[in-house]
């Protein structure tokens, strides 16, 4: 009898510590009022199937990490679909602060290996979802979509070396203008 309990106790807690927040990761899911393609800023227009888009979660806005694969961008349209995603870190049906980052897949394969390159980037602002999916509820609660992502673009981001050459020749040029 008190191995059964002891069996029984040992499987409910682990059940608790493995369940996480879930989340659908799509920038698309108009029934939840989540409309955000990811345009390019040269052109206006949304970004091409040759970008990648990451979802980085946290319980706070600066513990934020990738959670799952980079997924494609579907077609011409700006959108992605990268199904649900489990937040390690956040308990069944907590809060989590996500961000979106994208980039150019020909400059690599993940975001952090892009960024300060001549490739193009960008990252949505960092959002608080309230309440997470809890697939432990009873009935099983639904990945919760990511209600606050709003559109965000990506460009290519100077180094800083480019900047600070920039504004040397900015300075020479009003140093030395006609007067």
């Amino acid at each position: 009898m008190k191995r059964t309990l002891l069996i029984a106790a040992l499987l409910l807690a682990t059940a608790t510590a493995m369940a996480q927040g879930t989340v659908t990761f799509r920038n698309k899911a108009t029934t939840a009022g989540v409309n955000a393609p990811v345009l390019d800023t040269a052109t206006g227009s949304p970004v091409t199937s040759t970008f990648l888009a990451q979802l980085y979660a946290g319980a706070t806005e600066t513990s934020l990490a990738p959670v799952g694969a980079a997924v494609n961008f579907a077609g011409t349209l700006g959108y992605f679909s990268g199904g649900e995603r489990r937040i390690e870190g956040i308990a069944a049906g907590g809060a989590a602060f996500l961000q979106v980052k994208a980039w150019d897949s020909a400059g690599g394969t993940s975001f952090e290996a892009v960024d300060n390159t001549k490739f193009k980037v960008g990252a949505s602002t960092v959002f608080k979802l309230d309440t997470t999916g809890n697939p432990l509820a009873n009935p099983p609660g639904t990945p919760v979509d990511l209600v606050g992502l709003t559109s965000f673009s990506v460009a290519v981001v100077p180094e800083p070396s480019t900047i600070a050459l920039g504004a040397l020749a900015a300075g020479a040029l009003f140093l030395f203008r006609r007067k």
